[in-house]
Order: structure tokens, then sequence, then C-alpha cells
């Protein structure tokens, strides 16, 4: 038997399979609020309404950085320290500290830690998630 042919159509436009979704406990987590995922920077960016709350990111390389992103500001690192005693500054994003903030897959609570961080942005707590800042628009010529 001979090998099957490709559609027409999937040899013009090759399907790209979708990356499996990394931390899918942290999906179910916050299904019953209105979420919407996109891929951001090979993460994956969680949003309520306007807010991005989280990024999911699961990688081969730099894997100092896997786990959950918090989307904060600096004003509340200190109080979520509290909750989340693993927590600390992105290291891909260099030495400045940044509004967000990780979890640590590698961290022992990891788990515990990304559940909590779910019933934080369930409770609509202010200090989880941020409306981005929109990019500037092209000037007219």
């Amino acid at each position: 038997m001979g090998a099957m042919r490709k559609p027409a159509n999937e040899r013009l436009f090759p399907v790209k399979l979708r990356k499996s979704i990394p931390y899918e406990f942290v999906l179910e987590a916050v299904s019953q609020l209105p979420i919407e995922t996109r891929s951001m920077f090979g993460c994956l960016a969680v949003y309520v309404g306007d807010k991005i709350v989280l990024m999911l990111r699961e990688k081969q390389k730099q894997t100092e950085d896997n786990g959950v992103w918090l989307a904060t500001t600096k004003e509340h690192h200190q109080s979520l320290r509290r909750e989340f005693p693993h927590m600390r500054s992105i290291q891909l994003l260099g030495k400045e500290v940044t509004g967000w903030q990780i979890l640590p897959a590698d961290a022992p609570d990891f788990e515990s830690a990304a559940l909590r961080a779910c019933e934080l942005i369930r409770a609509r707590d202010p200090r989880i998630g941020k409306i981005p800042k929109g990019r500037p628009k092209p000037k007219a010529r």
C-alpha cells in the first residue's frame, strides 16, 4: 500500500500543531472566570477581561524561569512575598526589578503557590493583574 497523500489544503497551508499547555491545572483553577489565553514570547498569557494576570512558561532552555509569572507592580511585591515566600524576579528580564514576578516551577511549594495565586485572581485581588500598555500608533506620514 502506498503512502497516503496529504489533502491539498494541508500541503498548501501546513497545520501548525499547538504546543501542550504548560501547568494546565492553573487554567482549570481559573476556568470559572472569563479568561482568554494568547501566545506571547513562547509562553501562554492569561487574561481576565482586559488585564493580563499570568504567563505560563515551560521551556527546555533557561529552565530557571519556568513556572507561573505573576503580572503585578513593584509596590505589591512585599505583600505578595508574604503569601509566596519563593516568589522572585524573573532572571530573563535582567537585573532590574520589574512588575513581573515568578512562582518558580522548581520551588517545593510550586503547585500550592500557583493554586493560591489562582484563588487571589478569582477573588479579584488588586495586587495581581495589570492592563498592558498599548503599543504606540505609527506616526502618519
